[in-house]
């Protein structure tokens, strides 16, 4: 009887989708029927449930513009068209031994279960200072939590609220809230007629969205004055306590304090490296990889990292994109060589991830405006909104978690 080879996967948001559905769809009916070995993919995750984090700075403001059975989506469903070859495992990595190629995994039942692998995807992703935007190790309760915690803090008045970082999180997350709360600016007008809450933005950069050209970063701003957000600039939060009486006393670099009704981390992100052997990550936490083959080589044969957790990445869902396709044909050419022989090597050429460096970023402003550039071309509000931020880009979540999204395999002619 042929040796079951396990191809697993860590993580089951953009990247983790992304290449379980690749690797079903393009790998595995390439592989010989003949030799010494059958494949399975494994997919690993904390949770049943996709969250889809890109459109969560909406859902923040209310469950009524974004319904939590858009946010959280079922991710078995759509693997079922694979049969046999694939399995699912509800679960978090709490450790992994690249030596004896197994990875311990929790269940969420709470039994701990031993996963060997013949072939290794690392794409735990990251996770935010707030459980606002993403997942937690723990999985998508915590995030719905704090959702419908800030729901309830803002059907009571909320007189000031402090949103930290100046990235595109912040700015999404700002004019959502601002417009919620506040309502926009009419047509001659910089700013809304009767805000309710004053809302301020606090980073510590020189402008808002440094990805971006200036000018763009500064028509960010502009929008968000019309829905009653102020920014401060070159500020650094130093710490934030609660107080008993449940507003939140958020402390800067110089002393100041500000006590606000609602404070709301949206700077930076943390990679989930927990279970990677120290010795595997850099000073910050990301895995380290083969920057172009996406190969962990320090960790043995027929390991990758992917999508946030890896050195590769610059946090950006194109980045994933544009790594799948990369991932696919080098863990095609390492599956191939091994087939009949594990100590095997590919003999043809690797696929190279390179990293987008034109200018290339959406950031909705409100429920009517935006602002961004893509491939260095700047794109005026209407075409952010009618891309972005018309719904945050839900309609294509399902494509993502059926595999359409991967229906064809990006061409390479390197081969």
């Amino acid at each position: 009887m042929p040796e079951q080879r396990n191809i697993v996967i860590l993580g089951a948001s953009y990247a983790g989708l992304g290449a379980a559905h690749s690797i079903l769809k393009h790998i595995l009916p390439s592989l010989p029927s003949d030799g010494p070995a059958s494949y399975k993919v494994i997919l690993v995750n904390s949770s049943s449930k996709w969250f889809v984090r890109h459109a969560s700075p909406r859902a923040a403001a209310s469950e009524q513009l974004i319904p939590y059975d858009k946010l959280f989506l079922d991710i078995e469903p759509g693997f079922k068209q694979y049969g046999l070859n694939f399995e699912f495992i509800e679960g978090k990595a709490s450790a992994w031994d690249p030596t004896d190629r197994d990875v311990s995994i929790v269940t969420a039942g709470g039994e701990q279960v031993e996963v060997r692998y013949h072939a290794l995807v690392l794409a735990t992703g990251s996770k935010t200072y707030s459980p606002l935007f993403s997942a937690t190790e723990d999985g998508h309760q915590q995030t719905r939590s704090e959702l419908d915690a800030i729901h309830a803090k803002l059907t009571s008045p909320v007189n000031h609220m402090v949103i930290v970082g100046g990235g595109p999180t912040a700015v999404e997350t700002a004019g959502e809230l601002g417009e919620y709360l506040n309502g926009a600016a009419g047509w001659f007008a910089s700013r809304p007629s009767s805000p309710k809450a004053s809302i301020t933005v606090i980073t510590n950069s020189s402008q808002l969205l440094p990805q971006l050209r200036r000018t763009i970063g500064q028509q960010a701003e502009r929008f968000l004055n019309r829905v009653g957000v102020d920014v401060r600039y070159e500020t650094k939060v130093s710490s934030s306590h609660s107080e008993p009486n449940g507003k939140t006393v958020v402390v800067l670099h110089d002393g100041e304090e500000i006590e606000t009704d609602i404070y709301i981390p949206a700077m930076g992100i943390q990679p989930l490296s927990s279970y990677v052997p120290a010795e595997l990550k850099n000073e910050a936490g990301y895995i380290k990889q083969n920057i172009g083959t996406l190969r962990v080589d320090a960790a043995g044969a027929r390991v990758y990292a992917i999508g946030d957790v890896g050195e590769a990445s610059h946090n950006s869902i194109m980045d994933i994109i544009d790594q799948i396709p990369v991932l696919t044909t080098n863990i095609r050419r390492d599956l191939l060589a091994a087939h009949k022989d594990i100590r095997a090597k590919a003999d043809s050429k690797d696929r190279v991830f390179q990293v987008n460096t034109t200018e290339t970023q959406l950031v909705p402003v409100g429920r009517s405006k935006g602002v961004g550039a893509i491939l260095g071309y700047r794109l005026p509000s209407f075409l952010v909104w009618l891309i972005k931020g018309r719904d945050f880009m839900l309609s294509g979540a399902g494509d993502m978690l059926d595999g359409k999204k991967w229906a064809k395999e990006a061409a390479w002619k390197g081969q």
